[in-house]
């Protein structure tokens, strides 16, 4: 076997392993770094806690040997994006949640003060099985630009939604058993992960005819569809990697909100799954991935993974969108948008807004 397909077997493996602990909701000790025995190069510890859909970018080797030559070695903690707010961060050097939001609660929270790196970002898309994804379109809640991607158009979307609309009152879906039940979208707790609150921003700008929700009235007009939204769901997931590695698995709900990074991880990692469909809906947010640096240390990893050409290289293979750059990301365009053309990026309310749209949400 060559050095190649070894490596890559140890990736699988790793991954595998990773997968199962967070599956079974256990707190993950991601360590990026080296040791100062591989190569006598001694390097600074750096304590993160970070969004579990950053786990695999911070546990590749390759970000390892990357950071561990900048000086630094990553030891994170996978955590809600929401969570972050209730853990105690002293002795961390950096928090690393999902979105600007939660980002900006902890600097408040921690007194840290001026610009919050941003090195990344990933919009929402729905994943969908392919029998799922045909039947919306069949019924126009869906255009197919291809085999295995398309538009979910939100405004239809929620007018099923709000009419409780059932899978057996779509036209076509009774010759496939495994469509039953209400239409919905699986989606992660609103309270405590990032995925789940801006799906609930998402929906909410279209419910409030276009426009972000700001005020009280506002949150009363929409809360009730958002509450419907997520009561269809039952228990919800903390966290958006295991809502991920369920869908792939075959388990749980046709249609479930994750990170377009995830499916691209998923892609690069040479899986092409035939029952995958990645429908981009027609008004989305940016999970804006925000580093609030506690110290100089957390400081300098943030200013690398925004400016350092190897670990934006390597974002890009993990999904990730590298802030003012396009190019290079999804070569192939089967399952991916290259550009987000034809997505409108709707604006996310304040923290105490999205705050109370989940909690209204969640009843």
């Amino acid at each position: 076997m060559d050095s190649a397909s070894t490596l890559h077997g140890v990736r699988r493996i790793a991954g595998i392993i990773l997968a199962v602990l967070l599956i079974g909701g256990v707190v993950v000790a991601v360590v990026a770094g080296r040791s100062n025995g591989d190569n006598g190069t001694a390097t600074k510890t750096v304590q993160a806690v970070i969004g579990s859909e950053k786990a695999e970018f911070f546990a590749d080797p390759d970000v390892v040997k990357a950071l561990a030559a900048k000086g630094y070695t990553v030891k994170a903690e996978t955590s809600g994006s929401w969570a972050m707010e209730g853990l105690d961060l002293k002795g961390y050097d950096l928090a690393l949640p999902s979105s600007q939001a939660p980002a900006r609660e902890l600097a408040a929270k921690y007194k840290v003060t001026g610009t919050l790196p941003r090195p990344f970002y990933s919009p929402l898309v729905v994943v969908a099985h392919k029998n799922a994804a045909e039947v919306l379109a069949g019924n126009g809640l869906a255009t197919l630009d291809e085999a295995h991607r398309g538009t979910l158009r939100m405004a239809a979307y929620l007018d099923a939604a709000r009419a409780d609309r059932t899978w057996q009152q779509l036209k076509g879906a009774r010759k496939y058993g495994e469509l039953t039940g209400t239409v919905y979208l699986s989606s992660t707790d609103p309270e405590t992960s990032n995925s789940g609150a801006l799906y609930l921003a998402a929906a909410s700008y279209v419910e409030n005819g276009g426009k972000v929700v700001a005020g009280a009235a506002e949150v009363d007009r929409t809360a009730p569809l958002l509450n419907k939204l997520v009561s269809v769901q039952g228990a919800q997931q903390s966290g958006s990697d295991a809502v991920f590695r369920d869908f792939v698995s075959g388990a749980g709900n046709p249609l479930v909100v994750v990170y377009e990074s995830q499916v691209a991880s998923l892609l690069a990692r040479g899986e092409q799954p035939e029952d995958l469909v990645v429908l981009y809906p027609d008004t989305t947010v940016n999970s804006d991935h925000t580093v609030v640096p506690l110290t100089e240390d957390g400081k300098a990893v943030a200013e690398l993974l925004s400016s350092d050409p190897a670990l934006r290289k390597l974002e890009v293979r993990h999904g990730f969108r590298p802030q003012g750059e396009a190019a290079g990301f999804a070569s192939d365009t089967t399952y991916l948008k290259q550009e987000l053309t034809g997505v409108h990026q709707a604006a996310v309310p304040t923290s105490k807004v999205l705050h109370e749209l989940a909690r209204r949400a969640r009843g």
